[in-house]
């Protein structure tokens, strides 16, 4: 099975390929010279021990930030390429359909669960209302697309279990409700690249399982790609078809989970020392403790 899994991934073509991104802050090198690619209908995640710049990587792709250096080319399955570098941010969800989740839940606290989903078409709404003439009219185009967009809403509640808390505050959400109703957020927006900076912080283990679930489910029935920052290693082992490793901006190991696993380079810089030969059985959840010490 995970050979004909290997096959099959390896057929999907490179949806975003990162080169020689480099971010400086005045005299401090956040991301020094790192180059990656992603692959369309892939899970790609980005590790590495706080600081190491994961986060930094986002913003540049989704256009917070401006690297000082680099190409970021989004090759969109629909719509040809994209060089996210040159984009002004607001234009990059709306134009090369990225979307993004943050460490930091960034609901609308005081909307309902479905007013927060049906925002995030906002867009399309805008556009087929005719910049608001047709919404105000009720023309027949606007009453479709508000009415495709609830749908689409609907069905993103019905897959996170949320549709009894539709006519909820968000903000009232438990915490990993709220969690799951971001990622389905970012679903509404119909991205081709799926960026969830952190999603399983805060998760109990049943809620880790299911996050990772959901993450497959994304993946695999929506079919487009995921890009993942990550600390807990039970969800990045597990789902996750390539691995990006960064330490104190830089690329240190690139490549399957097993190979990152046993990458002697990757153990010493989230352990602190070399370890001879594999792994040990334990040092996921060496991994994992030693993530939740530097976030506390």
């Amino acid at each position: 099975m995970m050979s004909a899994m290997a096959i099959e991934t390896g057929r999907n073509p490179t949806l975003l390929e990162v080169e020689h991104l480099t971010m400086r802050f005045g005299g401090l090198v956040a991301i020094d010279d790192v180059s990656f690619s992603a692959k369309d209908r892939e899970i790609t995640a980005i590790i590495g021990p706080n600081g190491a710049g994961k986060t930094t990587v986002f913003n540049c792709l989704t256009g917070f930030y401006k690297p000082s250096v680099g190409r970021l080319a989004l090759s969109h399955p629909r719509k040809g390429e994209f060089l996210l570098e040159r984009m002004e941010g607001f234009t990059i969800p709306q134009k090369a359909d990225v979307a993004r989740t943050f460490q930091n839940v960034r609901l609308f606290p005081a909307m309902s669960v479905l007013e927060n989903l049906i925002i995030a078409q906002h867009n399309k709404l805008m556009r087929a209302s005719g910049f608001t003439i047709g919404g105000l009219l009720g023309l027949g185009t606007y009453r479709r697309a508000e009415r495709d967009a609830v749908d689409l809403a609907k069905y993103w509640l019905d897959r996170m279990g949320l549709t009894d808390r539709a006519d909820n505050e968000a903000g009232s959400l438990p915490y990993g409700d709220q969690r799951k109703l971001e990622i389905a957020r970012a679903m509404c927006m119909q991205p081709v690249l799926l960026c969830l900076d952190e999603p399983a912080a805060g998760l109990n283990p049943r809620e880790s399982e299911d996050l990772n679930q959901q993450l497959l489910y994304i993946r695999d029935e929506h079919k487009i790609g995921i890009l993942l920052i990550e600390h807990d290693m039970s969800v990045v082992m597990t789902i996750s078809d390539h691995i990006v490793v960064l330490d104190y901006g830089r690329k240190i190991s690139d490549g399957s989970p097993e190979q990152v696993r046993n990458d002697p380079t990757v153990i010493r810089a989230y352990l602190g020392e070399e370890e001879d030969g594999e792994l040990p059985p334990d040092v996921e959840q060496d991994l994992i403790d030693d993530a939740r010490r530097q976030e506390t």
